[in-house]
């Protein structure tokens, strides 16, 4: 139940954005990548429907066509659309992966898998389209090791002092990664901030870009140190518009979606790290983001934007009563 409520919810969620994007769009080729996200959106919010029928189970709101305004002009350019893209389609490879060995429902977990395969094909068209375009950030190429070797020595491990070892390739991979991520969503919340009506949701943006912007620095520190690059930002290719195509409830939603799913792209990178200083590093910026993400539910349900997932039966009130 969990899952496919919350899938529901983040699908709705891509159904009003990519619905916007695809009103102010030039490129043919992106077009077809939006247009084959939006049909993935439509075909699994409809499969979930259908299995929320059959068991009686009330069906989300979530996100809806109130939530977007498709006259609203033009905020991010063409290309800014394909980084969008590339963060979707790993948010939901990672729900829909997580999901598969926790769903026990054959038809649930046959759900699952299909949308894993759908979102792994949107992810390569993504990447095929910014190779093409010149515009794939990639991790910095490593030299193949001349044999295998050993781990001979604690000081492996060091980070703060003493022999600090180079970095090895998961760890490059896992900075690098996370610091595409940030990168995207620094530009989307600088979107947002433009355009923000309520006057607390837009500090609760202008936070969120600061933490953005405190881990873009740390993360490319470790990369700078190795003397290898870190992937541009994107921020021009954010317009001057100020007038919202979203309600601040989808940008205040997207923002605790997207810096909830930080924290497991940047537990994904501590679990895969040797070194004391970058698993230290990780650390913070799961705290930081943890505290932002319940910031933002506090304001969700202060203006009463907060849908309640499902939840157990509360035998103590029953008993009480």
């Amino acid at each position: 139940m969990g899952k496919l409520w919350a899938t529901y919810v983040g699908n709705t969620l891509g159904k009003c954005v990519i619905s916007y994007f695809l009103k102010h769009v030039d490129d043919s080729d992106i077009k077809k990548v939006l247009d084959y996200a939006m049909g993935l959106s439509e075909k699994y919010i409809k499969k979930m429907e259908d299995l929320f029928q059959k068991k009686n189970f009330p069906t989300p709101i979530g996100l809806t066509e109130e939530d977007v305004n498709l006259e609203a002009p033009r905020l991010f350019y063409d290309e800014f659309y394909l980084h969008y893209m590339q963060y979707l389609a790993k948010a939901g490879m990672s729900i829909y992966s997580a999901a598969i060995p926790l769903v026990t429902r054959k038809d649930v977990r046959q759900f699952f898998a299909e949308a894993l395969d759908g979102t792994v094909k949107l992810l390569s068209d993504v990447h095929d389209l910014l190779k093409s375009k010149g515009t794939l950030n990639t991790p910095p190429p490593m030299p193949p090791p001349k044999g295998v070797h050993f781990v001979q020595k604690q000081d492996f491990l060091n980070g703060f002092i003493g022999d600090v070892r180079p970095l090895h390739g998961l760890e490059v991979a896992h900075l690098f990664d996370n610091l595409n991520n940030d990168i995207t969503s620094k530009a989307l919340i600088n979107g947002f901030m433009q355009v923000a009506k309520d006057e607390k949701v837009k500090k609760f943006l202008e936070r969120g870009e600061n933490i953005n912007r405190k881990h873009i620095e740390k993360l490319s520190q470790k990369l700078s140190e190795a003397h290898l690059p870190s992937p541009p930002l994107l921020d021009h290719l954010v317009t001057k518009s100020t007038t919202s195509p979203f309600s601040d409830k989808l940008m205040t939603f997207h923002k605790i979606d997207m810096f909830s799913m930080k924290i497991r792209s940047y537990a994904n990178g501590a679990s895969l790290n040797g070194r004391r200083d970058i698993g230290s590093l990780y650390g913070k910026c799961m705290l930081d983001v943890s505290l932002y993400v319940e910031d933002g539910a506090n304001i969700m349900i202060e203006k009463g934007w907060m849908e309640q997932p499902p939840e157990v039966i509360d035998r103590e009130d029953l008993t009480s009563k």
